[in-house]
Order: structure tokens, then C-alpha cells, then sequence
């Protein structure tokens, strides 16, 4: 998804168009891995003096909920990258530095054989691990 898919998303589904959500989109555009609101709200405070925690979660819970960005679990803290809108497919996310590679095949062509009595409405891989740089 780029900047200007996730500012539609948010003006169709009724929500204002201010800089900081659109800031945020940015910061999140520029990136291919994983961050943390920590990392969010280290990119605002310069522009935004006094911007809480409370404002960063609330922003990332909505993006999320509405496909804008996608969330995943690291060492026991939510991180968040821009939604991949192409092709089918899962990443293997740093633990390090949270970079993400897409991996293209999907191990659901295996396991639906083994649930064909079941309706699967969605399903998550990933793989964790270390990337070149941080091992």
C-alpha cells in the first residue's frame, strides 16, 4: 500500500485527513520491516512536542483495523509495517531489526489437505529469525 491508497482508505471510511495521521503513513511507507510505537514516537516528538503514547496506539490500532498497516508480535511487543497489497504471500521477519522477506510460497497448499473437512477463513505465516546483518 503507498501513502496516498492509505489516506484514501482512511477519508472512505470517514476519518479527517490531518498531518499527523499523514506523517505517520509516511514514516511507515519509508520502511520495509517491522516498528515499534516506541520508533513512531521517536519520528514525531520533533514535529509534535508533547504527542503521547496514547495518541501513537490509538493511531496504529486504527490503521490496523482498517488494513492500512499490519501487525505481528516480536519479543513481546506489537510491531507494525505498511500492508503488502500484492500477490499472496509471507515474510520472515528479523527479531533484530524487524526487515521482512517475502516468502512466495504458502504452506496452506500443503495443510488444506489436511483440513478439507473445515472452512478456513484466513490464515498467518511467519518465520523469525535473523537477517544477514544483525547475525
Amino acid at each position: 500500500m503507498n501513502v496516498q491508497e492509505a489516506l484514501e482508505v482512511l477519508k472512505d471510511n470517514g476519518y479527517k485527513y490531518t498531518g499527523k495521521r499523514k506523517d505517520i503513513i509516511d514514516f511507515f511507507s519509508k520502511e520495509n520491516r517491522y516498528r515499534t510505537a516506541k520508533d513512531l514516537l521517536q519520528y514525531m516528538e520533533p514535529n509534535y512536542n508533547g504527542i503521547s503514547f496514547d495518541t501513537i496506539y490509538r493511531n496504529l490500532h486504527l490503521y490496523n483495523e482498517l488494513g492500512i498497516l499490519e501487525a505481528t508480535e516480536l519479543n513481546g511487543e506489537k510491531h507494525f509495517r505498511m500492508k503488502c497489497d500484492h500477490h499472496h504471500h509471507h515474510h520472515f521477519i528479523c527479531k533484530e531489526c524487524g526487515i521482512t522477506k517475502e516468502i512466495r510460497h504458502c504452506p496452506m497448499d500443503v495443510i488444506n489437505s489436511e483440513l478439507s473437512n473445515f472452512e478456513i477463513e484466513d490464515h498467518k505465516f511467519e518465520i523469525y529469525g535473523r537477517c544477514p546483518e544483525c547475525q
